[in-house]
């Protein structure tokens, strides 16, 4: 079911309130831009070597490799941007990190053109199951109380990075989270932005920095013609099909339920596939709707007003059309941050929804049990068969509200 949007003083979070060009002006503010950046930080810290590993087994060449990011950037970024202007909510997208994953591992020897024609034919089973309702109607079933688990299963390891970067940058973590901690309580729309600041000073005053490997390159789209085998079919496209809808949109729809936000399932799935088909021949292995970077976007540190936090969300598109001109050279740039910094940053961005959602897990005491199983599912990182924690945490915690006592 639907989750309840959060009132708030200004126009309801998703309301779509007037022209474009005009909300967005008037609602910019910095700590949106900030949770934009993040957002990118993150998404391309965590996962983008596995994206070059992936296009590197399917045989891939440098320049393929660099259209591979060129195509995930400027499809990541349309539809970041377009959606979340659209619907006036943080629709944020990413590639699969799992599909990825599983490129790496079950790609057959297929040549490259099949591996495209399979992506083709993921993109266009995305868009079908997206417009024709069907994702949509199984979304309805999902309960507020597990999406909430879901999500703060999701988001655990990363609230809990914070004090684990600690043990290797001590003076540097514990200072970004002092002044999160200042920050929350005298500047809280600028509390993240300024935790990154100095996170970077610090690293950068310490050697952590490692920028002489950046090199400037403008990537280029390479068009490989799409073609289809038996092989490619039941290695590459049916298993990233599942694992993408399993893994990433189911996830990422429950995210902004859990976050407060309806928005149009039928619409945004099907968009996302239909951008997805026409940059599948560059490289767009698998377009879908992100979870853990969602979060940063929809979370009270985008800015406090729901309704405002759309730009955030729009400012990620931003900066992934950013990467999407400049792929490699994005990718080494994120690549010199410390790990430990980008774990702080991510962390301490995601509190407020960590919070907010296991308070919403547990809020009703006849879903209680089924929400608590769905989180320690989710945050156990029980992945079988390839697909995701949070696939199996909704499975279980659907098993248990289904098996839970009949009131008296």
């Amino acid at each position: 079911m639907s989750a309840p949007v959060p009132s708030t003083d200004s126009a309801a979070a998703g309301a779509i309130r007037g022209p474009w060009w005009r909300d967005l002006r008037r609602d910019i503010a910095p700590s949106s831009v900030a949770a934009g950046f993040v957002t990118v930080l993150v998404g391309f810290t965590s996962s983008a070597v596995i994206v070059f590993e992936a296009a590197r087994a399917l045989g891939a060449s440098e320049a393929e490799i660099a259209s591979w990011l060129w195509a995930l950037g400027i499809g990541m970024g349309v539809t970041c941007i377009v959606l979340s202007l659209r619907w006036r909510m943080p629709v944020v997208t990413a590639w699969s990190t799992p599909g990825a994953a599983m490129l790496i591992a079950s790609h057959a020897g297929v040549p490259l053109s099949d591996a495209i024609g399979a992506f083709v034919l993921v993109a266009a089973l995305t868009a079908a199951v997206g417009f024709s309702g069907v994702f949509e109607r199984v979304m309805r079933k999902l309960p507020l109380s597990l999406a909430s688990g879901l999500l703060a299963g999701v988001l655990l390891r990363f609230g809990m990075d914070v004090f684990v970067s600690m043990k290797t940058q001590l003076a540097m973590t514990l200072a970004m989270f002092v002044l999160y901690l200042c920050g929350r309580r005298w500047f809280p729309r600028y509390a993240v932005l300024a935790t990154l600041l100095l996170g970077m000073l610090i690293a950068g005053a310490g050697g952590l920095l490692h920028l002489d490997a950046v090199r400037l390159q403008v990537a280029a789209p390479v068009f490989t013609s799409p073609t289809l085998s038996m092989a490619a079919l039941f290695s590459i496209a049916l298993p990233l099909f599942v694992v993408t809808m399993a893994s990433q949109n189911i996830p990422g729809i429950a995210v902004l339920r859990a976050s407060g936000y309806a928005p149009p399932v039928s619409s945004t799935i099907g968009w996302v596939g239909a951008v997805n088909v026409l940059l599948a021949p560059f490289g767009a292995y698998s377009l879908c709707m992100a979870a853990i970077t969602a979060a940063i976007c929809s979370g009270r540190e985008a800015h406090p007003d729901p309704a405002k936090r759309y730009v955030a969300a729009v400012f990620a598109g931003l900066f992934y059309l950013v990467t999407a001109l400049f792929g490699a050279t994005v990718a080494a740039l994120f690549a010199a941050f410390p790990k430990e910094l980008v774990m702080a940053v991510a962390g301490l961005a995601l509190f407020g929804t960590i919070g907010n959602s296991l308070v919403a897990a547990v809020r009703e005491d006849r879903d209680r049990e089924a929400a608590l199983i769905t989180f320690l599912v989710t945050a156990s990182g029980f992945a079988p068969l390839g697909i995701g924690s949070a696939f199996w945490g909704l499975v279980a915690g659907g098993i248990a509200l289904a098996l839970r006592p009949r009131p008296a």
